[in-house]
Formats: structure tokens, C-alpha cells, sequence
């Protein structure tokens, strides 16, 4: 079972991975900060995605679109026209829900009462804003409800200047926005979030076994990372919740806390997108095949993940709690590609040598590893404080370090301890971490 939905929030505040937003003024419900751990971890999951998506790989590149894009990129995508949510309000409290996620669609659950819903209403889920000085609807414009449709449009800029063939993809990592109506579960659902997003595009025949291929990837990508595989499962969506775009679509899921919830989806969007804005641009944004000497609208395959619900997922697989010689140890046994500090140095005292030993080790891995110095409380209070914030190694300077030149490097899992010499003491990381 899961980690509890309270132990993993206390952790992420306590230990500084996740602030409210806006706290000293009462904080801003579904906003989050992510502190010095946690903007840590964050990076490293988009890394990791990136690595796998794109560097790893020739036949996909990068983009990074704006934000705001012109109002006709969501009236062609059809986001102005259909992009909502079902609202309901309870006429006895005034509470809104989504009438969707509603367990018992009769009975508000803020109050109990039933039968007090007012008729659904549906509700439109972008943010507007407006640009320049005069607020009017000539100018209102969109926070971009997701990173994809700057994808698509401009699929055709990145094929000619990156001279790429079909079948390839273009990867993006951004900010999202979304005026959800109910926000909830810590930074699992929020207002404004990051998406890893690819579009994948090849020819309408090769589509299904493209997105079967994206499918599998996908889902192998998590279990690498080290994700136990019991809290993991891939969900094929029935007809009646397919989106409009979609031939079809599998989730990633996770069991989270509150029961099994969507980490990514893999989504055959077929040939949608790009026929929809060349529709509304005039612009072709068909593809060539000179040796085929054909010429069509590519289909696209596009796995779509949320950079904070996957965060908030490692931190609450990995969680874990020992016993050890008859105390409490907790570990967040994160893979170390993804531990926000990858070595701790910890001298055993603060004796002015030991530390300036401490630094000098410090300096020797902190070009190539995240690094910190922890010097405050007793050596076996630090060792536990590292293991809660996943550190994988620790690296203890002690008065015979002095004479010696060695130094004692800790598992983070097994607690195994190694005498290290300095000289050595990257080449014993290098073996260890990535």
C-alpha cells in the first residue's frame, strides 16, 4: 500500500520540498513553491524525461512555445468551444463540485444534504487575460490550458529547419494553466502546472503500431526509475471516455493514497490537430514523402505527463519506514538519478580542521554531484536526517581522516559503511551514482 496522503505532505513542508504559495498571507488554495529540495527533485524528473525523450533519441527534438499564443490557436483546437467541466452548486452551502467526480451525484459531500444541486452548468477551464493597456475582446488572449498545440503549430517550422523525416517527434516541457473547479490533493491537481509532452507524428498506417510502441516505452520508464511495478498499471479508456481526437488512449496510473489516479497518458490523436489549424490558419501543414511521392496529414501519437503529479508520485513511492535496532528509520528511497542531494559530507565534529577537511571533500564532488555539508546534531541524527531526504551517500570525516586521508562513505539503503581514500573517493561515486 501506498505511503499516507498526511505522512507525505508533513515530509514534503517539514523537510522543504513543497510550500504553500503565498503563505505569510494565508496562502493561495491549489498553488504551490517547491523549495530547496524539492525544485531538486522536479528538475531531475524532467531530466530524466528529457534524456529519454530526446537525447536519447534521433528522431525527436525539442521546442519550448509561448505561453500565450494567438486566441484562434483554441477556437481551432477546440478548446474555446468545449474545453469545460460539469458545475454544480449545492443551494443549501453554495459549495461547487465537478458533477464527474462526484461519488454520489445526489448529495453534496461539504454538507450532506441531498437532492440540492442546481441543473449542471458547463464550465470553461482556461484562464483569460488580456494584451495591452485596454481591456476588451479584441485583445483578450489564453494562458495556455496545455503545451501541445504549440506543438502543432509549429510542426511545420521545426520539420524544415531541423530537416527531420516521418515518423519523428517534438518533446516539450512548460507550464500549463487550468481554472480547475475543484483542486485538490496537494499537488496532485492544481491550477497552474508543468507537462512533459511529445507529439509523435507518422503515417496514418503506421499509427496504431506507433502507439502500442509509445505505450510500452512509457510505461518501462517509470519501473526504471523505480517505481515499484504493484503501485503501476496501464488503463486502456473505454469508447464512451475517449476524447473527440483520440482512436485511442491508455493512462498510466498510479495508487496513490486516495485509490488509483492518472500519472500520464498515451493518446492516438490521429490526424486531428493539424487538419483542424489548417483549417482555420489556411496554412498547409501536410507532409511530403518524396520517395513514397505521397502526400498526407501525419497522425500523431502523444504521451502527455504532469511534471508535479509525477514528482509527487516518486516522493510518495519511495517513501518508507524502518526499523533499526529498535528505533524508527525513515528512508525516501528515491533512485538516486532522482534524489535531490546525491552526497552528504558530514564531519564529526565541528572542530575548525574537520570542517575545513569537510569543505575540501565537499569541493572535490560538487562539481559532478549535488552536494551538502551537514554539520548541526549528533552523526547518527544527520544520517537519519540525509536517509528522509534520500540521499544515497554518505560521506563522514572523522579525526583519522587527518592522518589517514580516508574517509567513510555510507549506503543510504543497505547502511553498509566503506574507508575510502580522498584521492579515491570520486572514482567510488562514479561506480555508484549516475
Amino acid at each position: 500500500m501506498p505511503a499516507d496522503f498526511d505522512t507525505i505532505v508533513n515530509l514534503a513542508k517539514r523537510r522543504g520540498f513543497v510550500f504553500q504559495s503565498s503563505e505569510i498571507y494565508g496562502g493561495l488554495r491549489s498553488a504551490y513553491d517547491y523549495g530547496p529540495l524539492g525544485v531538486e527533485v522536479l528538475r531531475n524528473v524532467k531530466d530524466e524525461w528529457w534524456r529519454s525523450m530526446v537525447r536519447l533519441r534521433d528522431d525527436v527534438v525539442g521546442l519550448d512555445s509561448a505561453i500565450l499564443q494567438s486566441p484562434e490557436v483554441w477556437v481551432a483546437s477546440g478548446h474555446v468551444s468545449s474545453f469545460s467541466d460539469p458545475l454544480v452548486e449545492c443551494r443549501e452551502c453554495n459549495a461547487r463540485h465537478r458533477l464527474d467526480k462526484l461519488t454520489n451525484p445526489d448529495q453534496c459531500p461539504t454538507c450532506g444534504n441531498s437532492d440540492t444541486f442546481t441543473e449542471p452548468k458547463e464550465f470553461n477551464l482556461m484562464f483569460k487575460t488580456h494584451m495591452g493597456p485596454v481591456e476588451s475582446e479584441d485583445n483578450q488572449v489564453y494562458l495556455r490550458p496545455e503545451t501541445a498545440q504549440g506543438i502543432f503549430i509549429n510542426f511545420e517550422n521545426v520539420r524544415r529547419t531541423a530537416r527531420m523525416k516521418l515518423p519523428f517527434g517534438i518533446a516539450q516541457i512548460g507550464k500549463s494553466f487550468r481554472n480547475e473547479i475543484t483542486p485538490g490533493q496537494f499537488v496532485f491537481r492544481t491550477r497552474e502546472f508543468e507537462q512533459m509532452e511529445m507529439e509523435y507524428f507518422c503515417h496514418p498506417n503506421d499509427a496504431a503500431e506507433k502507439f502500442q510502441e509509445w505505450v510500452d516505452l512509457r510505461h518501462e520508464w517509470y519501473l526504471d526509475l523505480g517505481m515499484n511495478p504493484d503501485n503501476l498499471r496501464l488503463r486502456a479508456h473505454e469508447d464512451d471516455e475517449l476524447a473527440h481526437y483520440a482512436a485511442g488512449t491508455y493512462d498510466v496510473e498510479y495508487l496513490f493514497p486516495w485509490g488509483w489516479d492518472e500519472l500520464e497518458g498515451i493518446a492516438n490523436r490521429t490526424d486531428f490537430d493539424l487538419k483542424a489549424h489548417m483549417e482555420r490558419s489556411g496554412e498547409d501543414l501536410s507532409y511530403f514523402d518524396q520517395e513514397a511521392d505521397e502526400r498526407f496529414v501525419p497522425y500523431v501519437i502523444e504521451p502527455a505527463a504532469g511534471a508535479t503529479r509525477t514528482t509527487f508520485a516518486f516522493l510518495i513511492d519511495a517513501y518508507t519506514e524502518e526499523e533499526v535496532d529498535g528505533e524508527q528509520r525513515i528512508v525516501l528511497k528515491l533512485d538516486p538519478r532522482l534524489a535531490p542531494v546525491k552526497v552528504a559530507v558530514l564531519p564529526l565534529s565541528k572542530k575548525p580542521d574537520l570542517v575545513e577537511t569537510t569543505q575540501k571533500v565537499a569541493r572535490a564532488v560538487r562539481g559532478r554531484w549535488a552536494t551538502e555539508i551537514d554539520i548541526t546534531q549528533s552523526i547518527g541524527r544527520r544520517y537519519r536526517r540525509q536517509d528522509e531526504i534520500g540521499t544515497p551517500y554518505c560521506v563522514t570525516v572523522d579525526f583519522d581522516s587527518l592522518d589517514d586521508d580516508q574517509v567513510t562513505v555510507r549506503d543510504r539503503d543497505t547502511m553498509a559503511q566503506d574507508r575510502v581514500p580522498i584521492e579515491n573517493l570520486e572514482t567510488y561515486l562514479a561506480e555508484r551514482l549516475p
